[in-house]
């Protein structure tokens, strides 16, 4: 089996210039790195990853906390963090923390026993204040899709806000008036922040927000499909529905379609997020951007700059969320 020695001998280098190339340091030249590498795949020599890790204090792995696995949602962003590391040579270690306080520290408790050099924190049950403690710990931390102001620095997050008053005001420039909204589950920030977006369009055009017609879902389709039951069996007038995802806003369509209403003649509909497949059904559904997939990308890059110094990166941490219209509304008539 070969060693790091005979690397040395047949690349014609010092040992410490082989680790150096292991390790990515950017002080050796292009010319005697090649020759590193050509000697180590001549000999098939793969590097002891354990002992890299505890030679240069560093694993070159990178731990990331998602809410969930399943969906269209974090699937993209998850892509576009593994994509984005590993083209830096970094690997990732993935855990779930399913909105659920207990699992998201259990699951921050494994990762950092993992050794990760930093961790990409989606998370949405801890509390801010848990959040600046481990800020301040031994492992770099990022966040994604939340916005902490006292470590706004480690944030990547979108104006949720003002996503959930351009979505209204899109409904409201329509003529509509009687409007229900499903909001995500009221303890998550970014369904709070859609509402009080919602909730801001409706006071700048003086239209009174209607708790009998506002319904607390839960970001899956199966959600919508309660929410547009439960709002149909009031009899209350409405003629728009303002949706606080898209998963939901496809699960209330599929409701109207099977009692025969029309859409968007009889109800129009809005969506968040800008998932793909709301774009291959009829009506393809109006919604609001939520780039989930830069954001992970972008968090990669936070951590590519601050953890390993990659000076060449740019990081943009602030999303402003955009308007897609489709024809999933209408001008009420």
């Amino acid at each position: 089996m070969a060693t790091i020695y005979d690397v040395s001998v047949l690349a014609g280098v010092s040992l410490a210039t082989v680790s150096r190339v292991m390790n990515n340091n950017p002080k050796v030249s292009d010319k005697t790195r090649q020759k590193v590498l050509d000697a180590m795949q001549s000999l098939g020599y793969k590097p002891n990853t354990i002992a890299q890790s505890l030679a240069s204090n560093c694993s070159n792995s990178v731990g990331v906390l998602v809410s969930q696995l399943d969906g269209p949602f974090y699937g993209p962003m998850m892509t576009q963090i593994e994509t984005s590391l590993r083209a830096a040579n970094k690997h990732v270690i993935i855990a779930a923390g399913h909105s659920d306080e207990a699992q998201e520290k259990d699951s921050v408790d494994f990762l950092k026993g993992r050794g990760c050099d930093a961790l990409i924190l989606d998370v949405e049950a801890v509390s801010d204040d848990y959040l600046i403690k481990l800020s301040k710990g031994d492992t770099p931390i990022v966040l994604i899709n939340r916005y902490v102001e006292a470590i706004k620095d480690r944030c990547v997050f979108l104006k949720n806000e003002r996503g959930g008053h351009m979505a209204t005001e899109h409904i409201l420039s329509l003529g509509h008036k009687d409007i229900a909204y499903i909001s995500g589950p009221m303890f998550k920030l970014d369904a709070r922040d859609r509402l009080r977006g919602h909730q801001r369009a409706l006071a700048e055009h003086n239209v009174l927000f209607e708790p009998d017609i506002w319904y607390e879902g839960n970001y899956k389709e199966d959600g919508g499909v309660a929410a547009m039951e439960h709002l149909l069996s009031l009899n209350k007038p409405f003629t728009a529905v303002v949706c606080a995802n898209d998963q939901m806003a496809s699960g209330a369509i599929s409701v109207c379609l099977d009692r025969g209403l029309k859409v968007p003649e009889d109800i129009s509909f809005i969506g968040y997020d800008n998932i793909p497949f709301p774009t291959y059904i009829t009506p393809k559904l109006d919604t609001v951007s939520n780039p989930i997939d830069e954001m992970g990308r972008m968090a990669a890059l936070w951590v590519l700059q601050q953890v390993y110094k990659d000076d060449k990166v740019s990081v943009n941490s602030c999303f402003v969320p955009e308007l897609f219209i489709r024809n999933s509304s209408m001008k009420k008539t």
